[in-house]
């Protein structure tokens, strides 16, 4: 099977580029394609033939996105549908990485796939807005949402949480979101499952088990050995431009059904944490 990873640079594209060994891949940056331009996303798609695309590039930064919503909407949505029309052409298969950030964080209990979205930021916006373009325009598409993900090759919240621990006597961190960890290890071998069952519609695919933040960096600072204070913050005193989900935690019956499990979010933090000292 011939594969393209557009968004190969990032962490999750990392990920998959290290996983990914039984099959062809080609994995892409932004400086290969820009997937905001369709001409040259036709060539490369043309050029290649794959099987799947893999779409993980994505204006990632949550509050960048506040103060950047023309640019979020050109990558995130705009350049999604692009390649989704590429694809199309081609024939392709495309799985799309989508997030928890669709969903409003009003619920207090795992948001299943169908759950209605309603993103309370523009990030959440543009991924939400791109979920519907693509389901209109390739209905057999696959869309992974995930969260809170994780993963050595770039910034993430465990990486920030071992600088500061590091370096400081306490650290403060919101108790008031409740989410799912997610290892980018796991989702790239569960992505490329996914790819070989051939699936389509939308699958929740992140670590098992859920925490807040603050039970989250607990966690980090333990398992890391480090004696470092954490303390509980609302999100009110660590206020942010977006605003985050309070409970985003996503259901795994859409990805059980295929057959697919996942580790436990702790477990995942050990072997991160294995592996970011190499």
């Amino acid at each position: 099977m011939k594969v393209i990873i557009l968004g190969a640079s990032g962490l999750l594209g990392q990920a998959l580029m290290r996983e990914w060994t039984d099959d062809e891949v080609v994995g892409l940056g932004s400086r290969d394609v820009d997937i905001r331009d369709l001409r040259r996303v036709m060539e490369v798609v043309e050029e290649w033939r794959p099987e799947w695309i893999v779409l993980a590039a994505a204006y990632t930064d949550v509050d960048g996105c506040e103060s950047n919503r023309e640019l979020a909407f050109s990558v995130n949505r705009d350049g999604a549908v692009n390649v989704a029309e590429a694809a199309r052409n081609a024939g392709t298969r495309l799985l799309f990485l989508s997030s928890d950030y669709v969903f409003d964080g009003k619920q207090q209990h795992p948001y299943e796939a169908d759950h209605a979205r309603n993103p309370q930021s523009v990030y959440g916006r543009s991924k939400a807005e791109a979920e519907v373009r693509l389901a209109q325009l390739m209905p057999a598409c696959c869309i992974v949402r995930t969260s809170w993900m994780f993963g050595v090759g770039g910034k993430c919240f465990p990486d920030t949480i071992l600088k500061l621990a590091a370096t400081r006597p306490a650290i403060d961190v919101v108790n008031d979101q409740r989410g799912s960890p997610t290892f980018t290890v796991d989702l790239a071998r569960a992505i490329i499952q996914l790819c070989h069952k051939d699936a389509s519609g939308i699958v929740h695919v992140t670590n098992r088990g859920s925490c807040s933040w603050f039970e989250f960096a607990v966690e980090i600072v333990k398992t890391a050995g480090l004696r470092t204070e954490v303390r509980p913050v609302s999100s009110a005193q660590m206020a942010r431009p977006a605003p985050r989900p309070a409970y985003s935690v996503l259901s795994p019956a859409s990805l059980q059904v295929l057959g697919v499990n996942m580790p436990s979010w702790q477990d995942a933090l050990q072997r991160y944490l294995r592996e970011r000292r190499g």
